[in-house]
Formats: structure tokens, C-alpha cells, sequence
């Protein structure tokens, strides 16, 4: 009976897999995924030998040659599953370092074009959307402006609000200093994404499009799946046209549509994109 109930259970967790790896919430990576599949086959694997070391009676008593059949069509989904985890992680892999290098080669430029940049300080570009966390549901983002969680530093907030407000107010030099401290200050915060639309906007205000566009862009890599990340790249596609860089603007604008589709921002960048001429 033990020998059937893990056969049981073995035939659930099977039939139930598909729907689990389609589940974006799972707080599972495809690497845990592919552990516990490797665990279950191990599993399979022993329950096999159990019962061809049970004799004929203890094989009939699990269900007779069928049980055998039974774990043979388990092992090869078992299989067919694995091969198609390691499909999907090689497939984000590669979206992952595709997108890397596009962010890498448009911090390039835009550092190009900005007066006091050194090019030697830029350092390799991170991983878009971060590391990968390893136990932890996929969050999309803070809400822009929303009321922060607990995880935030004392006087983040209010530091936030103050640049915010600045350029509100139409201080716009004062804002941009006050956001750029902000980012320095808090490292990774979950309102960086925000602080930096705020910074390119109040330097655009001064003239300065190139430290605008580096301020979305930077914007835009700290949460690329944020709810501000359609503005940013919006602002920094647009940006990048009016310093001239057709090309990376008509990608870039091209991006938002791709990646927020349906958005009051991917409307705005197919406009962008008629008025560049993009082809």
C-alpha cells in the first residue's frame, strides 16, 4: 500500500506541474523547479527498484505490469518537462543579456554626450531587472509615488518627497541636486525608479537633455518591469531624438510599445516614433 500511495502521489505532482510552471507568482526559480524534477525521478527511479525487488506479488499487489507502464510514461513527461525548463531558462537568459548589452550601449552614449562623464568609470552594466532572487515572488514595483513599504529608510520617503515637490514648485536646479542626493543616499531604493523620471524632468526643464536622458535611463534600469518604467524609457526614447540619435531613439520608442503594450505611453511613443520618421 505505501508503495502505491507514493506511486499516487508521484501521478498527482505530475499532472499538477504544468499548471504550477505556469504560475507567475510561484516564489520558485526554474532552477528549484529543475531540482525537484531531478527529485522526483530519483524518486521514480527507487520506487522501481522497490518493487521489482517486492517479486511478482508485491508488483501485482501496485497494479501489475501497468505500475511499470505507468512509471515509464511518468519518467519520460518527467523528462519532456525538464528539457522544456531548460529551454524557457536559456530563452530568458539570452532576453536577459540582450537587454544588458542594449542598456550598456545606451549608457555608452548618453555618457557620450554629457560634458563631465568619463567613460572609464561606467563599469560593466547590471543585469536588467536585477539579480534574480532566489525565494521571493516577482514583485512588479512600487506605484508611482504610492505609500511606501516598511523596507524603506528613515526620512526616504520624505527625501523623495522633497525633490519631488521642488520640482513641482518649479525650483528645478534645487530638485535635481535633492534627487540626486536622494539616489546616492538610498541605493537600490524601491522609489529610485520615480526619483529619477522627477531628476530628468527638472533637468530637461534646465536645458540639459543629455543629463536628462542618463537620468530616465537610469531611471528606467533600477525597475524595468515598474510602474514607471514605461515613463522613463517614454521620456528617454524621446530625449534621445532631440539629441539627435535616431536610431537608438526609434528603438528605444519601439521598446516601450513592445514592452507596455495598451499604455497611455506606448501610444505616445508610436507618435514619437512618426515624428522621427522611424521606419
Amino acid at each position: 500500500m505505501a508503495m502505491l500511495r507514493a506511486l499516487l502521489l508521484g501521478a498527482a505532482v505530475l499532472a499538477a506541474a504544468p499548471a504550477l510552471a505556469q504560475d507567475a507568482n510561484r516564489a520558485q526559480t526554474l532552477a528549484d523547479i529543475k531540482t525537484e524534477l531531478g527529485q522526483l525521478q530519483t524518486e521514480i527511479g527507487s520506487l522501481r527498484q522497490e518493487l521489482q525487488a517486492s517479486g511478482q506479488a508485491g508488483l501485482q499487489k501496485a497494479g501489475g505490469d501497468s505500475a511499470l507502464q505507468r512509471m515509464d510514461s511518468m519518467e519520460l513527461s518527467l523528462s519532456h518537462m525538464t528539457d522544456r525548463v531548460e529551454e524557457l531558462e536559456n530563452k530568458i537568459n539570452r532576453v536577459v543579456a540582450d537587454g544588458t548589452k542594449r542598456i550598456g550601449d545606451l549608457n555608452f552614449r548618453v555618457c557620450e554626450m554629457e560634458e563631465n562623464c568619463d567613460i572609464s568609470q561606467l563599469g560593466k552594466a547590471k543585469p536588467l531587472g536585477g539579480d534574480a532572487p532566489t525565494n521571493a515572488p516577482s514583485v512588479t514595483g512600487p506605484a508611482p509615488d504610492s505609500t511606501p513599504g516598511p523596507d524603506l529608510a528613515i526620512n526616504e520617503k520624505s527625501d523623495f518627497e522633497a525633490g519631488k515637490k521642488a520640482y513641482e514648485d518649479g525650483d528645478y536646479a534645487s530638485a535635481a541636486d535633492l534627487l540626486t542626493t536622494f539616489r546616492q543616499t538610498y541605493p537600490g531604493s524601491p522609489l529610485t525608479s520615480d526619483a529619477m523620471y522627477y531628476r530628468g524632468m527638472a533637468l530637461q526643464k534646465q536645458g540639459d537633455e543629455a543629463g536628462a536622458a542618463r537620468a530616465w535611463l537610469d531611471g528606467f534600469s533600477a525597475d524595468p518591469k515598474g510602474s514607471r518604467a514605461a515613463d522613463n524609457l517614454l521620456s528617454l526614447g524621446k530625449a534621445l531624438g532631440q539629441l539627435g540619435q535616431q536610431s537608438e531613439a526609434c528603438t528605444t520608442l519601439g521598446q516601450v510599445s513592445a514592452r507596455f503594450p495598451g499604455s497611455s505611453a506606448a501610444g505616445e511613443a508610436q507618435g514619437a516614433q512618426q515624428s522621427l520618421g522611424c521606419q
